[in-house]
């Protein structure tokens, strides 16, 4: 079997290089070819002579470790089976869309409020639907840029006056409003979701103050043995966004319930590796394999 995993071309650190080298040696232990392509290697062309990526027509999978979705979307279109599909990395990098899918399907989550669209050359010109944001959801109030990662792009504020100049701070940016959690303040967890199995999961704290527990800003990871009901629910979470695996963050509700937090389809997993020794680029490539029928 041979796959494509495709990363982008312009994004490097060794955070993101090391997840790669994860991926195509785990590939490799169970023997399958996985090469690595970037983004810029594989154009879209759409013409009346469809060209095709070279080499493609020996692929059987592609792996795709990157937020290109209009990338994911032209290799499925040409056939080839893609994980996670661009329809799910989409409906993930965009938190109000995580949550407008998720809706009308009994999953708890915060109550959210999605700020309505501008433009990037105008912004929000006009703040009175602050005024109604600050009656329906109480203060203080998580402000959440809707295209963000490792808890860099959420903010509390804690009345009108800060909603306002964090607004206004943020210019054209899409986001959402949410109720804040105050029984998960520095605390969440992470489940590692591959297939239709909760493969590993992790508690994360915050011992500086902070109401965010992500890792990237100073949180700690503690190991963790989830409940049946916040398993159910992050596997739910994956059915409804048709995700093949994903890591579900869970807030802690006031008597301990979970709440979806958000749904991450590229989600790292080197700390939940360090933290548990579960190696989810292994399961990953397995489960592949598995929904191709080659395993």
């Amino acid at each position: 079997m041979t796959g494509w995993l495709v990363v982008n071309e312009f994004l490097h650190s060794d955070k993101f290089n090391e997840i790669h080298e994860w991926l195509l040696a785990a590939a490799k232990k169970q023997g399958i070819v996985l090469v690595l392509k970037t983004n810029a290697q594989l154009l879209i062309e759409i013409s009346e002579v469809q060209t095709v990526p070279k080499g493609l027509a020996e692929v059987d999978f592609v792996l795709f470790w990157d937020k290109d979705i209009r990338l994911a979307s032209y290799l499925e279109r040409l056939g080839v089976s893609v994980f996670n599909s661009s329809k799910a990395i989409g409906i993930c990098d965009d938190k109000s869309l995580t949550h407008l899918t998720l809706m009308n399907n009994d999953i708890p989550m915060p109550r959210t409020i999605v700020a309505p669209m501008t433009y990037s050359n105008i912004g929000f010109t006009n703040l009175t639907f602050l005024e109604e944001i600050s009656e329906r959801i109480k203060f203080p109030m998580v402000v959440k840029e809707c295209f963000g990662s490792f808890g860099q792009q959420v903010y509390l504020v804690q009345d009108r006056e800060e909603l306002m100049a964090k607004t206004q701070e943020l210019g054209a940016k899409p986001l959402i409003y949410q109720e804040f959690i105050r029984t998960s303040f520095g605390k969440d967890i992470r489940l590692q979701v591959v297939g239709n199995q909760v493969i590993a999961s992790m508690y994360r704290y915050s011992e500086q103050g902070d109401f965010r527990a992500n890792l990237s800003i100073g949180g700690k990871m503690r190991s963790y043995s989830p409940t049946k009901e916040q398993c159910d629910l992050a596997l739910r979470c994956c059915e409804i966004i048709g995700l093949d695996f994903a890591g579900v963050d869970l807030l802690f509700g006031e008597n301990d319930e979970p709440i979806v937090c958000e749904v991450n389809s590229n989600a790292h997993f080197k700390n939940i590796y360090e933290c548990t020794g579960v190696n989810a680029a292994e399961a990953i490539i397995f489960h592949i394999g598995e929904r191709l029928g080659d395993m």
